[in-house]
């Protein structure tokens, strides 16, 4: 009877909750309170041409950082919506490859001030006197700015999955469905995390462009900190932007420790090989959650869904067992490539066509020559640029990567350093510039590179500690030194995730080439030549036939340094240090 009464004492001990699943519940309940709130306030109602004030009062930052927060946060929902298709769908068909790979580098080129002024006014229409549509178009914009970046990590990591992992996938007879959730999925997950982080991080440099939209003179402002800030640079309120600053640091701290940390952490588990001299990804919320008890019995039917998920397709996905026609297969690949670059070419053709007779009747081809004459002084920068940011970013990273202790200490901070929107130092380089009467053309091409050359650093770390400890050690013990050191091991280890970094820092630069070339202080302004000035001058006109122009050329820019540079890399990349697939 004791026995029984201490086994149902034992029973009810396990079923009950301890203080840590309270902790975690109340984490979690404030977490959805948030959520409530700021979802209540996107639909609202409004008018086109009401003015929505916002406070420079430091007590209106918390509910304007929930809401910026909670859009970043939707727009990275869909980004990994997109990206587990897309990515997919790229790194397993060539023929999609072909088409897509350029198609993401003009994406990541097209300004998110063009998108603004074209989605703005669908939004607006799709969902009209409420708040709702000002909010799709600033959640579109955002997410815009992050999902290029996660593709292009994915893409690299399922091109890259080893040998022996494929192996094992052929050895269990998984299904392509299983093979991608089981396998390459697991394989990828860790970069995908670091390079959302990263997402994350440059999503809060559009924050201000998506929150304060000025298009086709119209001002339309939304509550968050990007509209907080955008209001402070108008006024050189410098205590101001000193205020969006610190909630911006409590704000990356809070997402970072009950996001990103967990599962950092959670994710060390898909390591492919154990190094005891790694440091552990620590994280203090992970470890409460594995403190509690109610919350853990809730692996057994997330495990339970999982497995329906990645199983339930297999009948879908069924390996060939059949003997395969070559003759035939190759007939129909031939088909498909015929068919799908004719595609291809008789839609760029008549887009070409039409645009042309629009520019030529709106504008005249004067101009256009001098449009396209703006994009040569733009390219240059952008060149420049990302040579210079590699050059110094390259062997940082290196050090860094092939140390894990320095890795888990200096990622964080590179997280931190790259989630500063870098226009809010915008005003120190304007005051700068007008005290000591430098040029502009020079002194603000810098602020292109700001806030992306973190995408090269961030992804050569990676590079550099993905590198086998086998290699390490038969380099280190052959004594291999120098530039022997470089190309044998160090440079052919990150190639392909700098080729990443570098192509995703690109398209940031071409990106941030609009709000870097046309540069407010209060009542300063202070302009460069370049194609981002264009665009800039004419969207806040809201000259919609010189947008068009202005974006054109750049996309056009962007592909000719695809084809002639990204494509080539990227093609060498995966032929050169790439496993089978």
């Amino acid at each position: 009877m004791a026995q029984q009464r201490y086994q149902l004492s034992r029973t009810l001990t396990k079923m009950s909750p301890n203080i840590w699943d309270i902790i975690v519940f109340i984490i979690v309940l404030a977490v959805f309170a948030a959520i409530a709130w700021g979802t209540s306030q996107m639909t609202l109602p409004y008018k086109v041409g009401r003015t929505i004030e916002i406070s420079l009062s430091p007590w209106a930052l918390p509910f304007y950082a929930i809401n910026s927060v909670l859009r970043m946060f939707i727009a990275m929902a869909f980004s990994l919506l997109v990206t587990f298709t897309i990515a997919p769908l790229a790194a397993k068909n060539r023929h999609a490859e072909k088409f897509l790979l350029p198609l993401i580098d003009i994406m990541q080129a097209v300004p998110v001030l063009g998108v603004l002024s074209i989605t703005v006014v669908a939004f607006i229409y799709l969902f009209p006197n409420s708040l709702l549509g000002p909010e799709c178009a600033a959640i579109f914009a955002i997410f815009t700015s992050q999902v290029w970046n996660m593709i292009l990590s994915l893409y690299q990591t399922l091109r890259t999955v080893p040998k022996e992992l494929n192996e094992v996938a052929r050895m269990y007879h998984l299904s392509a469905w299983q093979k991608f959730w089981k396998i390459e999925v697991p394989h990828g997950m860790q970069p995908l995390i670091w390079n959302t982080m990263v997402s994350m991080s440059a999503g809060w440099f559009f924050v201000v462009l998506s929150e304060a939209i000025e298009v086709h003179n119209q001002y339309i402002t939304l509550p968050g900190i990007g509209s907080y800030i955008d209001k402070a640079i108008s006024q050189a309120n410098l205590p101001a932007l000193f205020y969006a600053m610190t909630a911006m640091l409590i704000v990356i701290l809070l997402y970072d420790q009950l996001l990103f940390r967990p599962l950092l952490s959670w994710a060390e588990k898909f390591d492919a090989e154990i190094d005891e001299e790694a440091a552990a990804k620590e994280s203090w919320f992970y470890d409460l959650l594995t403190k509690t008890r109610l919350l853990k019995k809730t692996r057994i039917g997330l495990r339970f869904v999982s497995n329906i998920f990645t199983n339930t397709f297999r009948m879908f996905f069924k390996p060939r067992t059949k003997p395969i026609n070559l003759q035939w297969q190759a007939t129909l690949a031939t088909t498909n490539v015929i068919f799908w670059n004719g595609l291809i070419y008789i839609s760029f053709s008549a887009a070409c066509i039409g645009l042309g007779i629009f520019i030529h009747e709106s504008i005249g081809f004067a101009e256009v020559r001098h449009v396209f004459y703006l994009g040569i002084i733009t390219t240059i920068k952008v060149i420049v640029l990302i040579v210079l940011a590699s050059l110094l970013w390259v062997p940082i990273g290196v050090y860094i990567g092939l140390r894990p202790r320095l890795t888990a200490l200096a990622q964080p901070l590179i997280q931190f350093a790259s989630a500063f929107p870098a226009n809010l130092f915008y005003p120190l380089f304007v005051i700068a510039i007008l005290r000591y009467d430098l040029n502009h053309d020079i002194w603000t091409t810098p602020l292109m590179i700001l806030g992306t050359q973190w995408y090269i650093l961030f992804n050569v770390i990676g590079g550099a500690a993905s590198i086998p400890k086998e290699i390490r050690l038969a380099v280190k013990n052959f004594g291999v030194k120098g530039t022997l050191w470089w190309r044998r091991m160090a440079l052919p280890g990150i190639f392909p995730h700098f080729v990443t970094g570098a192509m995703t820092a690109a398209g940031g630069c071409w990106n941030a080439s609009i709000v870097a070339e046309y540069v407010q202080w209060g009542d300063n302004t202070i302009t460069s030549t370049g194609l981002g000035q264009y665009i800039e001058e004419y969207t806040r006109a809201g000259d919609f036939p010189r947008i068009a122009l202005g974006i054109s050329v750049m996309c056009f820019y962007v592909l000719l340094f695809n084809r002639l540079l990204w494509q080539r890399l990227y093609a060498f990349a995966t032929e050169r240090f790439t496993m089978d697939r």
